[in-house]
């Protein structure tokens, strides 16, 4: 993964700066609990919070007023409909940023079913040092609570039929709301995206977005590498649902070499795009769903990256997987949370298709072998060649290695694969060389190395594919080896075996089996 380092120290020292200059230190506090009732009674009208209500994409907002009831019917607000809220993070320059804009026509023009859409706009409390703005996220927590109970009070609304969207630090104000309602009637919904990591990492539920704050909490991690014992968005998991994009450190296409591309698209605000690059996929994410309707990401349930870059935990059994973004499943069985992992593209769409593939190989030497092969796919809807695999560590004995491959199109239903040796073909150029000279059995031409199965397995479709365990075993020191997927059982596909020479035809469209003159072999699961 690309080496965020420079991204991080530069915001390190915009909060370092920025508090020293203020007197303040970057030490957490806690802030403590009162009663919800006894905090929100003392909400005025005037509320430093803005709240703003839009009708259509391009609608710039229509405030509506704590306890005025004649803003609601100015504004448009439609109590049958589900309530939509966007809420913004810490603003160093005090003016919203173009995403909030992006979200908000996403919102109104994508989805089905309508809802009405409203942003808690806290400019004047954002725009602050930080830990200023950090000690406001309370503050504005509470308004949006007074917002939510008052609706409750005056048109009968439910507050389970709110989706608060929080980045940064407003992740940890749609926290704080929920937290000023009462158990009887809590939020339906919380969205964190890369909710603010400084002055909250390790600290209690009652201090940061948690999942005791809503029916259903859901969280995007994007920006979690740590430097100097700060992490711009929260690491730990803070919902029932935490997802990590890429692992959560950081996001593809963010590095600072990525800057003569942002000098193109944004201008002199180039520099500053790179920083907040990665910390932001988050929001770009979830827009997408939104966008993208027909193309979810989905990701799944596993202990740490390094595990799912293996492709061990492509399982939707019991709730292992679930759909990124807007469109989450809203389901759990505890409040313990889940981490979910997923890979994505650098730019929208996201979504790539996520293969696991499990091979067996056979070392019959005593030397390790650390091999570096391609595989290419043939699907229903097209097909990607030579993708380089290299395993992370060398083949000593009879045992069965885990990668993950990802593609970045829908190539449908997979029809066949091909394995090509990549070091295996000048090897046996010097084979058959060293053989005119000093002629000796055809068995001594192997490496060694052979492949003995096979098994493939979609996380999308959840299908599994199997080649058994074929005899004899493929030595892969003077064979390409091509599977072709034959129709049986839906989750289940037998494939059939053929061995090929380096010199035969690459993958094409049609039935490419029935130029190969080579014996295949049936194998069963």
């Amino acid at each position: 993964m690309e080496n965020p380092l420079y991204v991080s120290i530069f915001l390190f020292l915009c909060i370092l700066i920025q508090s020293s200059a203020h007197g303040q230190s970057l030490r957490p506090e806690s802030f403590g609990r009162r009663s919800p009732a006894a905090e929100t009674n003392k909400i005025s009208q005037e509320t430093r919070t803005r709240f703003l209500l839009f009708r259509g994409e391009t609608d710039k907002g229509c405030q509506i007023r704590l306890n005025l009831s004649d803003t609601l019917q100015q504004c448009g607000f439609n109590s049958s409909l589900p309530l939509v809220m966007i809420v913004h993070g810490w603003l160093v320059d005090g003016i919203l940023e173009d995403w909030v804009w992006e979200m908000v026509a996403a919102l109104k023009s994508q989805l089905a079913q309508p809802v009405n859409v409203g942003l808690a706009e806290w400019v004047t409390l954002a725009h602050n040092h930080y830990t200023t703005a950090v000690r406001n996220t309370r503050l504005v927590g509470q308004e949006i609570a007074a917002l939510l109970q008052w609706l409750q009070e005056s048109v009968q609304f439910s507050p389970s039929h709110v989706h608060l969207i929080g980045y940064s630090l407003g992740a940890h104000v749609s926290g704080f709301a929920g937290s000023y309602m009462s158990r009887k009637h809590k939020i339906g919904r919380i969205t964190g995206l890369d909710a603010a990591g400084p002055l909250f990492e390790k600290a209690s539920l009652s201090d940061r977005l948690s999942p005791d704050d809503a029916n259903f909490v859901d969280a995007i991690h994007t920006f979690t590498w740590e430097h100097m014992g700060l992490s711009v968005g929260i690491k730990q998991p803070i919902a029932h649902y935490d997802f990590y994009p890429n692992g959560g450190s950081y996001q593809p296409g963010c590095h600072f070499l990525e800057l003569y591309k942002h000098f193109a698209k944004h201008g002199l605000n180039a520099i500053t795009q790179t920083v907040k690059c990665a910390h932001e996929r988050s929001v770009h994410l979830f827009i997408d769903s939104l966008l993208h309707a027909d193309m979810q990401s989905t990701a799944y349930l596993c202990r740490d990256m390094d595990s799912f870059s293996q492709g061990l935990c492509l399982s939707c059994k019991k709730g292992r997987c679930n759909t990124l973004g807007y469109h989450t499943r809203q389901e759990w069985q505890s409040k313990k949370s889940k981490s979910l992992f997923l890979v994505t593209r650098a730019q929208s769409p996201f979504k790539v298709y996520h293969y696991q593939f499990k091979i067996r190989f056979i070392n019959q030497t005593e030397n390790p072998v650390e091999p570096t092969f391609t595989v290419s796919f043939l699907g229903t809807r097209g097909e990607r060649q030579k993708i380089p695999i290299t395993l992370s560590k060398g083949i000593t004995s009879n045992e069965t290695y885990s990668f993950l491959i990802t593609l970045d199109v829908d190539i449908g239903e997979l029809i066949m694969i091909k394995f090509k040796w990549e070091n295996s073909m000048v090897w046996s150029n010097v084979w058959n060389t060293v053989q005119t000279i000093i002629p000796w059995r055809r068995e001594s031409l192997h490496s060694g190395l052979a492949l003995k199965s096979i098994r493939v397995k979609v996380g999308e479709t959840q299908q599994r594919f199997y080649v058994c365990e074929c005899s004899p075993a493929l030595h892969l020191a003077t064979e390409n080896i091509l599977y072709v997927l034959t129709p049986s059982d839906p989750t289940v596909r037998v494939i059939t075996r053929y061995s090929i020479p380096f010199t035969s035809q690459s993958l094409g469209t049609g039935s490419p089996c029935r130029s190969f003159t080579a014996n295949p072999q049936l194998c069963s699961p």
